[in-house]
């Protein structure tokens, strides 16, 4: 028996691969299904089953390419309504691997169909259990994700029975293997591990201590933020089916500065996916940034429009990769991408824009000076509530594709932006720029340079001063 987590960090996301005699199973795929089909390949084993644990809303799975691919059918739980063909398992039905089973357990409370999936040794005992979006290394899965017309304190009600009834009894040593780690948006604030043991969460998820039902709704609820705009969108996708990756790969063609240009002009968004220092030295005029090396896909899926063609401007060997990620989170419209990059774009003489980019001692020396400086922050608000820089305006970067939002930035000021390390700051400031704000400057290294700048005015929670 052999257990392999599979972690992309920019979603969050755990997918397994599971292998006995020959034979293997996948838990959660995401999308591109390359990796697993590898893995068989080089391990010598035939995929039999893809398990699901429920509709995903954060990434787009990919079961259909890899039943297609494999003929391996998609086994979700009770009550899974889809649009293509599954095989819906019952409560406790058994499914064998090689020497090992694999056992359904369904525990409704993230979404109606979410299911576990227990596994046992060789020997028959209870080894580990894939746990999806029920249960999370200190967390449980939000239950206000996309269920028909439940409310959240009747989908955490049967959270509660879920994990008290087929979670709690298990025995202690069964390794906890999640379909989230921390980040992920899926629950309310995830460990930094992305395994555990029943025994452990027991003993420290708050989720999991003893307390009457109506203690756990309260609870499990409260604090609620609203959940990135791409969910709703991902669900649907995942319930009801989607084209191909290779099909989407192949719409993304090369383009010469010509088709690109004339591309944009009939509406296309232009997404660069350069690092944020590089794209603020210079870009092409109304292009967003959102840089491959962070969470590129979760912020693409936020913050971009799902019916809009996209063109693309990457680093040399890295157009593919931008295009997958996207596919990842729903987003298929890529229409192709700028043949030689943003090198090709200047070199042939075609307008470029820039941002600004500021150390945080000049922002410092900036505020007692400037009349017309405003400082927009743009992190989390409980980010912001940890401490802010005094006088700042607290706009989150996953509001800022919103018309209403941005009305309240007044584009007569200087704007200082902000995150906490800089990379949200940028897509910030190409979102404005995009919108007609010229009178930006880029707060390099964010709020973790700036709290380290002498002098400089900070508020903390206790309302202090520094």
């Amino acid at each position: 028996m052999k257990i392999e987590q599979l972690y992309t960090s920019c979603l969050s996301e755990a997918a397994y691969f599971i292998s006995s005699e020959g034979e293997a199973a996948v838990v959660d795929p995401l999308r591109d299904v390359e990796v697993y089909l590898k893995m068989a390949e080089e391990q010598g084993v035939k995929i039999k089953y893809i398990f699901e644990t429920h509709f995903h809303a954060d990434f787009v799975s990919g079961h259909l390419e890899l039943s297609k691919k494999t003929g391996a059918p998609i086994i979700y739980g009770p009550q899974t309504q889809a649009g293509f063909p599954i095989h819906m398992a019952k409560d406790h039905e058994e499914f064998a691997l090689g020497n090992i089973r694999i056992k359904a357990l369904h525990t409704p409370g993230h979404t109606l169909e979410s299911t576990c999936y227990l596994l046992s040794d060789e020997e028959q005992k209870p080894y580990c259990i894939f746990t999806g979006d029920t249960l999370f290394v200190g967390d449980v899965g939000r239950p206000d994700l996309f269920s028909g017309n439940l409310t959240k304190e009747e989908l955490a009600g049967m959270l509660y029975d879920s994990l008290n009834e087929k979670i709690k009894t298990l025995p202690d040593h069964v390794i906890v293997y999640p379909a989230h780690g921390p980040g992920s948006s899926c629950g309310k604030n995830l460990g930094p591990e992305t395994s555990s043991s029943i025994g452990a969460q027991k003993a420290g998820n708050y989720a999991l201590q003893d307390m009457s039902r109506e203690e756990f709704i309260e609870t499990v609820t409260r604090g609620l933020s609203a959940p990135p705009a791409y969910f709703p969108v991902n669900a649907k996708i995942n319930k009801q089916g989607y084209d191909s990756l290779d099909s989407v790969l192949n719409t993304a063609e090369a383009l010469t500065v010509e088709a690109f240009r004339e591309k944009a002009r009939n509406g296309a968004w232009i997404l660069d996916t350069r690092d944020a220092t590089v794209f603020t030295s210079g870009f092409i005029p109304g292009a967003i940034s959102i840089g491959l090396d962070g969470r590129y896909a979760e912020w693409a899926g936020s913050l971009l429009p799902f019916d809009q063609p996209l063109i693309l401007v990457t680093e040399a060997g890295r157009e593919k990769e931008s295009v997958i990620r996207l596919a990842r989170v729903g987003i298929d419209s890529v229409q192709g991408y700028l043949q030689g990059g943003f090198a090709a774009w200047k070199d042939a003489g075609e307008p470029i824009d820039m941002i600004i980019d500021i150390e945080a001692d000049e922002l410092a020396m900036d505020i007692p000076h400037d009349s017309r400086l405003e400082i927009i922050d743009v992190r989390k608000e409980s980010e912001f509530e940890a401490g802010h820089v005094k006088g700042a305006q607290n706009i989150p970067l996953s509001t800022m594709n919103d018309v209403l939002t941005l009305a309240h930035i007044d584009d007569e000021k200087n704007l200082y932006i902000h995150c906490a390390g800089g990379y949200r700051s940028v897509i910030a400031a190409s979102l404005l720029k995009k919108q007609g704000y010229h009178n930006l400057r880029n707060v390099l290294g964010g709020f973790g340079k700036i709290k380290q700048i002498k002098g400089m005015p900070l508020v903390y929670p206790d309302k202090q001063t520094a």
